[in-house]
């Protein structure tokens, strides 16, 4: 991996836990100031300890935090290219990567504050969010983390030609597959029993992706207004207009990130989930179906 040295890395991962069993919360306060991907403003995301299970979100208005709200599946929206949370009357967009940044790691009791309507987009991977977790680090929390969904038979969701399974396993799993005709690009296969070490190391790093021929169509329609070369990798046919990338297929990874921010307000499943060709709304698709019928 080109990011950084092998030596890094592997201090970063032994800061983490070995499983998604315990409960963990950060051991302080940390902060992070960046721009939005598709609004271009900047906003601020501070990280807190919290005493209570679950991830709960305040906004900063005017450096005061209202009252906060505790975080649900039942709080997300559709919407183009990123994962939304519908928050009473306002709205907070492009959250996937900082919730698979925290669920990834392990953390299962989190205060979040936020300014501004969107998370910052830091490097376009949640690579960020993990350095900013392991700079004040997690301590165990003294109360059990929300149970996970029980999962007892297979889930399966479809999109058009995109299909996302959940199968019943031993501990939590993905793979992921895409297939685009961009010849750099082409099929891609990933899977990967997830622990928060294996998070940090394998999938926290993988940057956003999007191609050339569709970037003034975005910015016309008023998204990615904060995109930039060096918070997205951008394919143009059959080369990266700003390489090196930091995996030989860090685009499944990336996809893989997606998926598991998107599950994250769910919790991980004892299963097997396998995506073909995912997407925000296919993989909330399938947070809604463990949902309703897997709850324990």
């Amino acid at each position: 991996m080109a990011l950084q040295s092998r030596g890094w890395l592997e201090v970063l991962v032994a800061l983490w836990p070995s499983s998604y069993e315990q409960s963990w919360t950060l051991a302080g306060e940390v902060s992070r100031v960046g721009v939005g991907l598709h609004g271009g403003q900047q906003s601020e995301v501070r990280l807190l300890p919290s005493l209570k299970p679950g991830f709960h979100l305040s906004f900063l208005d005017e450096g005061t935090p209202s009252p906060p709200v505790t975080l649900s599946p039942h709080q997300v929206r559709d919407s183009q290219l990123c994962t939304t949370l519908q928050l009473g009357n306002r709205r907070l967009a492009t959250v996937e990567h900082l919730l698979a940044a925290i669920a990834g790691s392990g953390l299962s009791h989190l205060e979040i504050q936020v300014s501004g309507e969107e998370v910052p987009l830091l490097d376009g991977s949640a690579l960020g969010w993990v350095e900013a977790i392991a700079e004040v680090g997690m301590t165990a929390a003294a109360t059990p983390r929300p149970a996970p969904p029980l999962l007892n038979q297979p889930l399966v969701r479809h999109r058009g030609t995109s299909v996302i399974t959940a199968t019943p396993a031993e501990s939590f799993s993905v793979v992921g597959v895409i297939d685009f005709p961009q010849p750099v690009i082409g099929r891609q296969m990933l899977a990967i029993e997830l622990t928060p070490e294996r998070f940090v190391e394998q999938i926290a790093p993988a940057r956003t992706f999007g191609f050339r021929e569709q970037v003034e169509q975005l910015r016309a329609a008023g998204l990615i207004q904060g995109g930039a070369l060096d918070n997205a990798l951008v394919c143009d046919g059959d080369q990266w207009l700003n390489p090196p990338l930091r995996f030989s297929d860090e685009p499944v990874r990336h996809k893989l990130l997606d998926l598991i921010g998107d599950l994250a307000l769910v919790g991980f499943p004892k299963a097997q989930v396998l995506v073909y060709r995912g997407s925000h709304g296919l993989h909330t698709d399938l947070a809604a179906a463990l949902l309703d019928c897997c709850s324990s």
